[in-house]
């Protein structure tokens, strides 16, 4: 188990890039670091690491503090957004250093048997011969993967590993990582700030923005129940529609609609919800054109065709808003519909970004 405790870190420019940041990692999950640039991942990672000091607070292993301990004595395999490989090497040169220098030096025909070990469980034998310089950016962040996994480390730490890689390829490295780590066992912290490659391949995503952590839970719960505007907004693609609503005597309003506060279910929105300035933030999927009677009425202005769906684009006020419906739906630009919300799925939330339902 990995525990991050009240960790802060402030740099000799005075800039904050970590505020008192929390969270518990169990033995074995693949856990995501996610955010914008500039949020403090990799400096999270880097403190794991032992590449830098905190300004305050405790990292430990199993219950044992490990600030005060030397990476090369943390037991942490690191793999770069740059590879880092010696490029004069052949790959099973490469792969094979570890176990040749330091502490973890093991006779020579001992390495060589660790590094086919994990050369045939990460699918690169067959380039044992080459230089990285041959190499694709697939085949070489394989390699520096299992360069990192021959030490056995307790704790292996991607720092945006995928990267420089085209889409296609970023899809297959991150389907191979999660299969091998989990069939290796070996706890994980993955950093990314793009948010598909997070939801798709971690146990946990901890979302983090200006040094704070925004949520820690599992991907589906960041989606479903975000815990603020921020992680709404960050978490969904196609972004979630935002806008500005009053509520007053169980109405709530906007320059196009005005619906009974009760619409939206007893167990997210009240009646006697307080009068007052909010924003309502209700997914794309959940906003649904409708035969009948709905909220509002808009004109389509834009059309996307998204593999099996379309996204609609449309205004309702200064307000821009999406809605997804079936590739079937062969609504065009310019058609005039009438929308409603799916109510229930609806999120609540205060100006400065807190959620109430």
């Amino acid at each position: 188990m990995i525990e991050v405790i009240d960790l802060k870190k402030v740099f000799e420019n005075g800039y904050e890039a970590l505020k008192s940041v929390n969270f518990t990692i169990e033995k074995g999950d693949l856990v995501c670091l996610l955010g914008p640039s500039g949020c403090g991942k990799s400096t999270i990672l880097n403190l794991i690491a032992g590449l830098l000091s905190p300004s305050d607070g405790d990292i430990r292993f199993a219950g044992n503090s490990v600030v005060k301990t030397e990476p090369k004595d943390r037991n942490i395999g690191f793999v770069f957004q740059n590879y880092a490989l010696y490029p004069h090497m052949t790959v099973f040169e490469n792969v094979m250093f570890p176990l040749t220098v330091g502490d973890k030096k093991k006779p020579k025909a001992e390495a060589m048997a660790i590094a086919e070990k994990y050369m045939e469980l990460t699918n690169i034998g067959e380039l044992r011969n080459k230089k990285p310089g041959t190499l694709s950016g697939g085949q070489q962040q394989r390699v520096a993967i299992t360069r990192a996994l021959v030490q056995n480390p307790e704790v292996l730490l991607l720092d945006e590993p995928l990267s420089n890689l085209d889409a296609r390829l970023r899809l297959k490295i991150r389907e191979e990582i999660r299969r091998l780590v989990k069939e290796v066992g070996i706890t994980t912290i993955f950093v990314t700030h793009d948010q598909e490659e997070a939801l798709s391949i971690s146990d946990k995503i901890i979302l983090l923005n200006e040094g704070v952590v925004q949520q820690d839970d599992d991907p589906q719960n960041l989606y479903l129940e975000p815990a603020n505007l921020f992680v709404a907004q960050f978490i969904g693609n196609p972004i979630i529609n935002i806008l500005p609503v009053t509520v007053k005597d169980g109405v709530m309003s906007h320059e196009e609609f005005h619906v009974p506060t009760s619409r939206f279910a007893e167990d997210r929105f009240k009646e006697d919800m307080p009068d007052g300035s909010y924003i309502l933030g209700i997914r794309p999927e959940d906003v649904l054109p409708v035969a009948g009677e709905g909220a509002f009425d808009a004109t389509v202005h834009g059309v996307e065709l998204i593999g099996r769906e379309r996204i609609l684009n449309f205004e309702i006020g200064a307000n821009h808003l999406k809605s997804i419906v079936s590739i079937e739906n062969e609504i065009q630009e310019g058609a005039e519909l009438t929308f409603d919300f799916a109510y229930p799925k609806a999120f609540l939330f205060k100006p400065d970004g807190t959620r109430i339902y």
